[in-house]
């Protein structure tokens, strides 16, 4: 089964993804959260990278790289369906090699509980 990346785009989804669980670690914090009305096709993500982290093109990169890694998870089967995330980036995320951070965020996905 083909799963496809939706992205969260209004304002009330990033609220609600806030109030839900959260999971810390090196990289990135992790909110997750199972909403109403799943459809498993489907995966929500929203990825953010504040600005204090840099200007536009290395938030932008960081945004690359986490969207890259989620494609992995999706393909090694690590990431969980049934929730919706968001990935707040960490400074680290640019800093460190891709490799290193890929599984050290897989590892994470597969914890999230």
């Amino acid at each position: 089964m083909k799963v496809k990346i939706l992205s969260l785009s209004t304002n009330e989804d990033f609220k609600n993804l806030l109030g839900g669980k959260k999971f810390p670690s090196k990289y990135l914090t992790i909110f997750y959260k199972k909403p109403e009305n799943k459809n498993y096709r489907y995966l929500n993500i929203g990825i953010v990278a504040k600005k204090k982290l840099g200007g536009a093109v290395i938030r932008n990169k960081i945004k690359r790289r986490l969207r890259s890694i989620v494609r992995e998870g999706l393909k090694t089967n690590n990431i969980k369906l049934k929730y919706s995330y968001l990935f707040i980036a960490k400074k680290n995320v640019f800093e460190d090699k891709y490799n290193i951070i890929k599984e050290k965020v897989l590892k994470d996905l597969i914890n999230v509980k």
